[in-house]
């Protein structure tokens, strides 16, 4: 083993618990279960790390398999940093056809056109995800798989996540994605997340939503005891509509864990009369983030409670509804186009 691949399998490692430590080694499947089995799991990492080198070294594995353990422990904890979404756009008549191979083949290839030194490696899972792992070099430098790229995509979707992309590398991967699944453009669709499930179930819609209805009752009755005086009833009656709003807006059940969403605001300051209250053509830049270990699940319940004013703002539905959590709130002003229309307080 070299010095690259010695450094990965440690920080491989020292990630992973003691107690998972047997099921991901056992799951990569390059040791045999003899080495397995002579490996003491309840050792200090260090010293157990000494160890597994030396199973490796015997069983002449390389910087090639070493990354196969990598991957099998990012598909197992994929929350190893910020993952982005992308859309594809515009999709050929073929684009439905493509397959598992002829998408790997293809990316694979363009990439190696175009990159001197890349290392692209694919897997496909049950679920239909297509994972890929990049480790990026250059005409000069051979790839670093210290700090590689991974890709996730489902084949005859157009969404794609992407985790550890440098801006430099962004119009090979587009391109090798726009050949590869059929499609003229791509685009960022302005989601991010440590959580690479929310992003998915956001924006492929695998969460239960509730559609707007004309019906008194739509949710399940509570398990309350019946109550008789008006204002029992009222109050219930709010509550109800309440809650009916806000799975509406954001989902009912199990909802996908966002962490953050995030308003750049680029407006006036303006009266009543809807005037500048300055005689600038100035315009107030801020940032406002909205921050919890479950955004969406905050907000229903904010809504459910009477915390927050119905109905909700599109500002905050429109996170499921358009599934993204980065906007840009402008005045609409002449002649310029406006991403999200600023709204009075």
């Amino acid at each position: 083993m070299d010095e690259q691949a010695r450094a990965i399998l440690q920080r491989i490692i020292r990630k992973i618990p003691n107690r998972k430590l047997r099921t991901t080694l056992r799951a990569w499947d390059h040791l045999s279960s003899e080495q397995l089995e002579s490996l003491d799991y309840a050792q200090p990492k260090w010293l157990f790390l000494e160890n597994l080198i030396s199973r490796c070294e015997e069983s002449r594995l390389s910087l090639n398999d070493v990354t196969r353990l990598e991957m099998v422990y990012y598909i197992d904890n994929p929350n190893q940093g910020i993952w982005h979404a992308y859309q594809l756009f515009q999709a050929e008549d073929d684009a439905v056809s493509v397959n598992f191979t002829q998408f790997r083949e293809q990316f694979k290839a363009h990439l190696e056109d175009v990159v001197r030194h890349v290392f692209v490696r694919t897997k496909k899972l049950e679920d239909g995800a297509v994972w890929i792992r990049i480790a990026w070099g250059d005409n000069f430098r051979r790839p670093n798989h210290l700090k590689p790229t991974y890709v996730v995509h489902y084949l005859q979707t157009s969404y794609v996540f992407v985790l550890n992309l440098m801006s430099k590398h962004k119009p090979f991967l587009y391109q090798a994605l726009l050949l590869s699944t059929r499609h003229v453009s791509i685009k960022e669709a302005q989601l991010s997340s440590r959580s690479l499930t929310a992003v998915r179930d956001l924006l492929m819609r695998q969460y239960q939503q509730v559609f707007p209805t004309n019906q008194e009752r739509t949710l399940k009755e509570r398990n309350a005891p019946p109550s008789h005086p008006n204002i029992e009833k009222e109050h219930a009656e709010c509550a109800e509509r309440r809650h009916q709003m806000a799975c509406e807006a954001f989902g009912d059940g199990v909802l996908p864990k966002l962490e953050t969403a995030v308003y750049k605001l680029e407006t006036r300051y303006r009266g009543n009369s809807s005037n500048t209250l300055n005689d600038k053509d100035e315009l107030f830049k801020g940032v406002v983030m909205f921050s919890s270990s479950n955004l969406l699940e905050s907000f229903r319940h904010c809504v459910c409670a009477g915390m927050a004013e119905g109905p909700v703002t599109p500002l905050l539905s429109s996170i499921t509804q358009k599934g993204r959590n980065s906007f840009v709130i402008t005045d609409k002003v002449p002649g310029a186009a406006s991403q999200t229309p600023a709204h009075k307080a």
